[in-house]
């Protein structure tokens, strides 16, 4: 093959990865983008615009990840898998916020290593979670979604695999342990406002009845 036919080729190919790439990330920004939405909207507890935003972003990924079939090299260049993790947070998130179980990665239909750094980031929405509740003076769901992000916590650290692999979940899962380490002093502190509170209304009451 002559060089100005090399030529051609190699530009046809280059411009091939160039228009899947210009598809795909366009999509990625849009899962990305519906993925904060929808975790405001959990916290909102706005159920139903929560689950539309969380299928928008599905289809998004999905629609990337169709762009850049035939190019595995741009398929891991990295935006699609941020758009996995952030729309793994969000499905994490919700399960934490109804109660219900955690899904895994083959429920919320992304790679492992986007799901955990998922993971990781959905504890500081956890931690965002029960400083609301805190606010209204739930201890007792507090101290549930405190269990869940130790659960979670003591999930990721047992993963001592290379960062290469992992998609840097080290440094994510230190995060995690220090929004953790947090919680639990901010939870402390509440059990103890309201263990002393509970004294005094305790002591207010004797006073009235010696009275």
């Amino acid at each position: 093959m002559a060089f100005d036919d090399f030529q051609r080729e190699f530009q046809r190919r280059f411009d091939e990865k160039m228009a899947a790439r210009e598809r795909a990330l366009p999509a990625a920004r849009r899962a990305i983008r519906s993925c904060a939405n929808a975790i405001r909207a959990i916290h909102r507890r706005e159920t139903g615009r929560a689950e539309q935003l969380m299928a928008d972003a599905a289809d998004a990924i999905q629609e990337g990840l169709e762009a850049v079939r035939d190019h595995p090299d741009v398929t891991f260049a990295g935006f699609l898998q941020d758009a996995q993790k952030e729309y793994a947070e969000a499905r994490i998130t919700e399960a934490i916020v109804e109660g219900s179980d955690i899904p895994g990665p083959d429920d919320v239909g992304v790679a492992l290593a986007p799901y955990l750094n998922g993971m990781a980031e959905a504890i500081g929405e956890a931690r965002r979670f029960i400083l609301d509740l805190l606010r209204r003076g739930d201890v007792e769901r507090s101290e549930e979604v405190l269990t869940a992000m130790e659960d979670l916590y003591y999930l990721l650290v047992s993963m001592d695999y290379p960062d290469a692999i992992t998609g840097n979940l080290r440094r994510s899962t230190d995060v995690a342990r220090s929004l953790l380490e947090k919680t639990r002093g901010d939870l402390s502190i509440s059990l103890v406002q309201r263990d002393l509170r509970d004294a005094l209304d305790r002591h207010a009451k004797d006073v009235l009845r010696r009275e």
